[in-house]
C-alpha cells in the first residue's frame, strides 16, 4: 500500500509575500498583476497571517464608508489566525481540517519559514490529474 502524501506535493512552492506595513491598494495590486487570491503575511520577514482577495473586498468597503484620510494596511485587514502546517503533513489530514473549517487555504513551512501555499485551486488541479489517472479513456 502507498504512504498517503504530503502537503508539499500538491502545494504552490515559494508564493509571493506581502508585508503587514503595505497599503490594502499595494496588496490589490499584487493580486492583480499576478492573478493570485491569497497573499501570505509577514511582519520583518516573520509569517503573521493570509490576506484573501475577500479580506480585501471587506477593506474596500469598509474603506469607502470610513470618514478621514485614515488608510487600511495589510496587518488590519489580514487573518492573523490563518491555517499554517509543517510540509510533511499527510495530505488527507490537510484536505479534512480545510473541509471541515470551511477554510480556503493553508499556509506551509518548513522549520517555521514559509516554503509554500495550498488552495482550493491547488486541492482542484491535483483532483483533476487523480481522476485522469483513474480513468484514461474518459
Amino acid at each position: 500500500m502507498k504512504p498517503m502524501p504530503h502537503i508539499v506535493s500538491i502545494m504552490t512552492p515559494l508564493p509571493h509575500t506581502i508585508e503587514a506595513s503595505r497599503s490594502i491598494h499595494e496588496a490589490k495590486a499584487i493580486m492583480d498583476a499576478e492573478g493570485i487570491r491569497h497573499l501570505p503575511v509577514t511582519s520583518e520577514g516573520r509569517l503573521v497571517g493570509m490576506l484573501s482577495e475577500r479580506d480585501l473586498k471587506l477593506a474596500f468597503a469598509l474603506a469607502a464608508t470610513a470618514s478621514g484620510d485614515e488608510a487600511l494596511n495589510v496587518g488590519d485587514v489580514c487573518n492573523l489566525e490563518a491555517y499554517v502546517i509543517e510540509y510533511n503533513t499527510p495530505v488527507d489530514q490537510v484536505l479534512m481540517h480545510l473541509a471541515e473549517f470551511r477554510l480556503s487555504s493553508a499556509l506551509i513551512t518548513r522549520n517555521g519559514k514559509l516554503v509554500g501555499l495550498v488552495t482550493n485551486t491547488d486541492v482542484y488541479r491535483n483532483y483533476v490529474d487523480l481522476l485522469k489517472a483513474a480513468y484514461p479513456d474518459a
